[in-house]
């Protein structure tokens, strides 16, 4: 049973190899350590190295081995062009440079039985190098894939030919092969708990913005609850009521009142939804909470008609209906039709007020022009430049629309909005 369990791990040995030099090496997943300005300067230290290489190999061949400097200068390059291609192909390079020494050891016999063989120095220090550059990105099972094919090689050469040293030659290089590798694969260790710490430190500063935004958005939900919806709720009551409070009321009156608590209670229902909102950021009741849209422009303009102003409408045949068109800009389009006819009734009371929706190519355009103000009462509220007009602008802002609004000559005001349609030539 011991010797079962001890074989296959053995027969899957090669395989397990296999894969570590070919389809790890092939799709590196961890980048180099240091990030962008560790690899401009890993990149300036590899090209250098391989110049050094180059000189220094091409002398070590011709002096120390039988080749002439032609071929000597052709293997360095080999052994040298590794170097610079395991910045970016790392596979390649490891298979390139693995050829490239095993080809000069093949082909330089030394001078001297005290000459290192198979492995020149100048080999050594390729391969060496070019695993350190490859392992800054490999797996650690890679990095020792690299060794062992290292050693396989030198073993067959050493085992071929005894006489130049045997097996007790390739102790040194095989030392320093190994020492290379645990070395990179401590560097690229660290560059990964870097890494994780990094990633750590982003996920806690998100969450810190997630939990300051939330705790924010609970202060603006309980100061709207405490005051904003006390007073609509105030406004419901006191309009509910009046006509069985107050003597005499004629009928017309009490449509009035009547109409000021229905658009109180709609204040107040839309009110709880954006506390229901604010309050539960994930919950799914917000968003299929149902929202306005351009089909609920009618009965806006007939709440701004009991408010004293001439609005009117006009929605164009190839308007898409709400279903046809994005929740958002369908509720854009409303909200900015909103808040301009509600600028309108405090600031122009009694004006005209025209609302053109209409397609123009991929987009819809919205526009609400009104006349200047008839009424001698004076306006609800003085003009401020406040919140209106720029949540307006941020709302289309978000949809990568076009938004304008300006006074017009004389003396009405102008409000058009352009909302691409996604989807639409």
């Amino acid at each position: 049973m011991k010797i079962h369990s001890v074989d296959l791990p053995l027969r899957s040995l090669p395989a397990v190899l296999r894969t570590a030099v070919w389809s790890d090496l092939a799709r590196p997943s961890i980048a180099f350590p240091g990030g962008r300005r560790g690899a401009r300067i890993l990149t300036a230290v590899v090209w250098l190295l391989a110049v050094a290489v180059y000189f220094a190999g091409t002398l070590d061949l011709a002096q120390h081995y039988r080749l002439g400097y032609g071929p000597a200068m052709a293997l360095t390059v080999a052994r040298a062009v590794p170097l610079v291609l395991a910045l970016s192909r790392p596979r390649a390079a490891w298979w390139t440079q693995l050829a490239a020494v095993t080809l000069t050891a093949a082909l330089a016999g030394p001078y001297s039985p005290a000459e290192p063989w198979p492995w020149a120095v100048t080999s050594v220090f390729t391969l060496a190098a070019t695993l350190s550059v490859v392992g800054l990105r490999a797996s650690r099972r890679a990095i020792v894939a690299m060794w062992c094919e290292v050693l396989v090689v030198g073993a067959v050469f050493a085992l071929t030919v005894p006489a130049r040293g045997g097996l007790p030659a390739l102790l040194p290089p095989t030392v320093i092969l190994a020492v290379a590798a645990v070395t990179v694969n401590a560097v690229r260790g660290r560059g990964d708990v870097q890494a994780r710490l990094v990633v750590a430190e982003e996920r806690g500063a998100v969450e810190q913005a997630r939990a300051a935004l939330l705790a924010e958005r609970a202060r603006i939900a309980r100061e709207l609850h405490d005051v904003v919806a006390h007073h609509m709720s105030v406004i419901t009551v006191q309009a509910d009521s009046a006509p069985y409070r107050v003597a005499d009321v004629s009928p017309g009156a009490a449509a009035e009142f009547a109409a000021i608590a229905a658009e109180a209670r709609s204040s107040l229902a839309e009110m709880r939804r954006l506390l229901h909102v604010l309050r539960n950021e994930d919950s799914p009741d917000g968003e299929r909470a149902p929202q306005p849209d351009v089909s609920d422009l009618p009965a806006l303009l007939e709440t701004t008609r009991r408010a004293g102003v001439d609005a009117r409408l006009d929605v164009a045949d190839d308007v898409p209906s709400a279903a046809g068109m994005p929740a958002a800009v369908a509720l854009s389009a409303y909200r900015l039709v909103q808040e301009a006819l509600s600028n309108v009734v405090r600031h122009a009371p009694g004006a005209r007020a025209d609302v053109e929706v209409r397609r123009s190519g991929g987009a819809l355009r919205v526009s609400v022009v009104n006349s200047p103000p008839r009424d001698v009462r004076p306006a609800v509220e003085p003009r401020t430049g406040g919140h209106g007009l720029v949540g307006m602008r941020e709302r289309v802002a978000m949809l990568d629309g076009e938004f304008t609004a300006e006074p017009l000559p004389d003396g009405g005001f102008r409000m058009a909005a352009v909302l691409p349609l996604p989807g639409t030539p």
